[in-house]
């Protein structure tokens, strides 16, 4: 695994590295991945309870969940945030960092924290932090790269979660299951994987037959919003967890 130093999450950290190709366009994977945890918010979390994003960027997943759940998010870069609140007007974004969130204990009903953990230093006192502002019967939503990828080692040093150079602690699915159950006290109900979108993974064949063809499934996940792939059939896994009553 490559060593890197952490950068800072200004601006340009929106146009380099992973994001340099990102399109925010309907209809584009930015687009599909959004849909899919609003889906997922919508199908566990209790309808119009206080729902945190954290890490939430440009706002537009929170956006999407503002008529479901009293919404707010809370991100570390303030470019973003700004980008954020011309979005959305109605939502209350402020700044925070995951490991120190300014709510009392119990706020939530349900937190999305989406391929934030894997840039924090101290990630297990973001867990502590998530286990002690979610509702007694709340619900978390997580999602981190997936060291246990079935077909990252086809992309060796290449593989998408190492590319982002503020990928500082990527840890294995078990390790994260251990996190989320020790430091939050929290109940695992599912977990599952995105797809293999990180194409492409063999040499001369066609990037475009190979996103067809390893996509497909992730596609059929993110459009009927039935998350169906086990955890090893990806390149994030995602967790969903609820705090007991």
């Amino acid at each position: 695994m490559k060593n890197y130093s952490q950068p800072e999450f200004d601006e340009s950290y929106f146009s380099t590295d992973t994001y340099a190709e990102v399109s925010f366009e309907r209809y584009s994977q930015y687009w599909w991945s959004n849909r899919f945890y609003a889906i997922l918010a919508r199908h566990y979390g209790t309808p119009h309870t206080p729902l945190l994003e954290i890490g939430c960027g440009l706002g537009h997943l929170t956006g999407q969940l503002e008529t479901d759940f009293e919404t707010c998010g809370v991100d570390i870069n303030a470019w973003a945030l700004q980008k954020a609140k011309e979005n959305f007007r109605r939502v209350p974004f402020s700044t925070a960092s995951a490991e120190e969130l300014p709510f009392a204990s119990g706020t939530f009903g349900i937190i999305i924290i989406k391929h934030v953990v894997e840039h924090l230093p101290r990630p297990e006192q973001a867990i502590r932090e998530l286990g002690r502002i979610l509702a007694p019967g709340g619900v978390l939503i997580l999602s981190t790269p997936n060291l246990d990828s079935l077909l990252k080692p086809l992309k060796g040093e290449d593989w998408i979660g190492y590319q982002d150079p503020t990928h500082i602690s990527l840890k294995t699915p078990a390790e994260w299951l251990r996190l989320i159950r020790r430091e939050a006290n929290l109940d695992v109900k599912r977990v599952f994987s995105d797809g293999f979108w990180d194409t492409p993974y063999i040499p001369l064949i066609p990037e475009k037959i190979q996103k067809l063809f390893f996509g497909s499934l992730g596609g059929i996940q993110a459009i009927t919003g039935w998350p169906f792939l086990p955890r090893r059939w990806g390149e994030s896994i995602l967790v969903i967890a609820r705090k007991e009553k």
